[in-house]
């Protein structure tokens, strides 16, 4: 990773924090192995505020947004395709030991994420941008890659059955 950028989930929620800026794509060092290219940047915004009361209590929150482009390999030519990059992501922070209810762990809305004292903001862009990621992409018109110069007629050889050697033998008996 490039940066580091540590902080206490509680504290940054308490305090209404707020980070942005830019994120090199190069500094994604596990999602390098799903990207075609490395050139560019992502632009990251985190804010830390409350949710809205449940009950008696509010839970801490994280607001995350990423904007850019990434290059990702098409998996059929191993070509690049532009990847549009827009993540919006609510993290509820649940202490540890806190019970979820059922309803909470159904609701798609949100995420649950552990509150740290130590949470590093760049690994946790680069969890949300590798859950973006497609799982196998393609171009939706590519061709495959040139397969050396074999013709149509190369490629559709006969299949020769593996038993047609006993074709020989039947009536040879010794």
């Amino acid at each position: 990773m490039s940066q580091r950028v540590v902080i206490d989930s509680l504290v940054f929620v308490r305090e209404g924090g707020l980070l942005q800026g830019e994120l090199p794509v190069a500094g994604l060092a596990r999602a390098l192995d799903m990207l075609a290219d490395t050139a560019g940047e992502l632009s990251y915004r985190v804010q830390g505020r409350m949710g809205p009361k449940t009950g008696q209590s509010s839970r801490p929150q994280l607001f995350l947004e990423v904007d850019g482009s990434l290059s990702v390999c098409c998996q059929r030519c191993l070509e690049g395709i532009d990847y549009p990059v827009r993540i919006r992501s609510l993290l509820e922070l649940v202490k540890d030991g806190e019970e979820l209810t059922q309803e909470e762990i159904e609701d798609d809305s949100k995420d649950f994420l552990s509150a740290q004292k130590e949470l590093d903001v760049v690994e946790l862009i680069e969890d949300e941008i590798i859950l973006d990621l497609p799982v196998a992409p393609r171009h939706e018109n590519c061709v495959l890659p040139d397969t050396g110069g074999l013709s149509k007629k190369a490629e559709k050889v006969e299949k020769v059955s593996p038993f047609s050697v006993l074709k020989d033998l039947k009536g040879k008996v010794r």
